[in-house]
């Protein structure tokens, strides 16, 4: 059976909402005003933009996405549990590739 582009982006949406569903709320002490897995949501723009090696530079969605959910929520995103198919260097480079004034987000481990 072969998927289409529709199909696939409905499965990763299904996978996605699968993982984060019991992460609400674990945001750790950060000012970040929206739970993981509203942020989550919210960067679904973003997600061909952070797929490993990808060349693809982030779309006006995805950089209007970043300045929404604000610096403390993508860094709650990119220090939350590993997301399948995102790289979080790429996710960390977000900021700069849409020209926003965020600080850098120190990386946990």
């Amino acid at each position: 059976m072969k998927l289409t582009q529709k199909s696939k982006s409905r499965s990763l949406m299904v996978f996605l909402l699968m993982i984060a569903g019991g992460l609400v709320g674990q945001g750790r002490g950060t000012t970040c005003g929206t739970s993981f897995f509203s942020a989550l949501i919210q960067m679904i723009p973003c997600r061909p933009a952070v797929a490993p090696f990808s060349p693809i530079p982030p779309s006006e969605a995805c950089c209007n996405a970043v300045r929404t959910i604000g610096q403390p929520c993508l860094c709650v995103l990119v220090n939350g549990p590993p997301i399948s198919g995102v790289d979080r260097n790429m996710a960390l480079l977000l900021p700069e590739k849409c020209t926003t004034n965020f600080d850098p987000c120190d990386m946990e481990k």
